[in-house]
């Protein structure tokens, strides 16, 4: 079966807010998170998106904690995903911490570049200026690490062009459409049709909706010809009042691409799709 016909699923573990006491499946230690990214690579995952938690749980940019959990992932010597690290994981952290990861790891193979600022409601202002966006834009290019282009409103599409045209981000690009944020676009598959129909020419792109949203996207995404972000970051419910674990959601994932006709991407295959160098261990 040829390329086309492969759909990749990323496995977004645990992002930086939603506290164990939601659900208590959510990783939040490197183990925690290695280990739950090694069961999401069984079950059909080629890309786990990285956030990294402190020990009160919260969002932190640490990159120590970012190596820790990469190393154990990589330990396990039959696992090749692909890494895929988060630049905001934490509202307090400046622009220098935002990607000191991303200047100075090993390992990381694409990081989240969100192409613009918005009003996160109720919380604040998800911050990313035109300054931070060039900077790290030079960064991914300097240490070969494709940016995965964070869409949350329509306007950012524009935002992505301009660093685009600039130099700042290689083509074909990566685009994640990300859905249903309060403050942002919601989780429609108008929304969706309409942004993936803007996408630049040749690029590949992914998408995922937020809570309620999730179903709705993932469904219209496959039929859109899209790629499958799935997650406790996301979403935390398998079904209304039934709380999901990671690998249940890359599972029911990997089901609707067999049923769809499709069939789930390998990472080594994510990295064809992606543009990516192959794995060295």
């Amino acid at each position: 079966m040829s390329l086309e016909n492969k759909v990749i699923i990323s496995a977004a573990l645990t992002g930086a807010m939603t506290p164990k006491s939601a659900n208590e499946a959510i990783p939040l230690t490197p183990e925690e998170i290695a280990e739950d990214a090694y069961k999401c690579w069984k079950a059909g995952a080629a890309v786990v998106h990285l956030h990294m938690r402190d020990d009160e749980g919260m969002g932190v940019m640490d990159p120590a904690r970012f190596e820790e959990t990469i190393k154990l992932i990589r330990a396990h010597e039959d696992c090749d995903l692909v890494i895929n690290c988060t630049t905001s994981g934490d509202h307090r952290a400046d622009d220098d911490l935002r990607m000191a990861h991303v200047r100075t790891l090993e390992g990381i193979e694409i990081a989240s570049y969100d192409a613009g600022s918005f009003n996160w409601m109720p919380g604040g202002i998800f911050a990313n200026s035109p300054q931070f966006l060039a900077k790290l834009g030079q960064a991914m290019i300097d240490r070969n690490i494709k940016p995965e282009i964070e869409i949350f409103d329509a306007g950012m599409l524009g935002v992505a062009d301009y660093f685009i045209n600039d130099g700042k981000i290689k083509t074909p690009a990566h685009y994640q459409l990300c859905l249903g944020v309060v403050g942002a676009m919601p989780a429609t598959v108008e929304n969706l049709l309409y942004l993936s129909s803007k996408l630049p020419k040749g690029s590949t792109w992914s998408a995922f909706g937020i809570g309620r949203g999730h179903l709705p996207i993932m469904y219209a995404t496959l039929a859109l010809g899209g790629h499958l972000r799935v997650g406790l970051e996301d979403n935390i419910y398998f079904s209304k009042g039934v709380k999901a674990t990671n690998v249940q959601l890359v599972n029911r994932a990997a089901d609707a691409i067999k049923v769809f006709g499709k069939q789930t991407a390998t990472p080594a295959e994510a990295r064809e799709i992606l543009g990516l160098p192959a794995l060295k261990r």
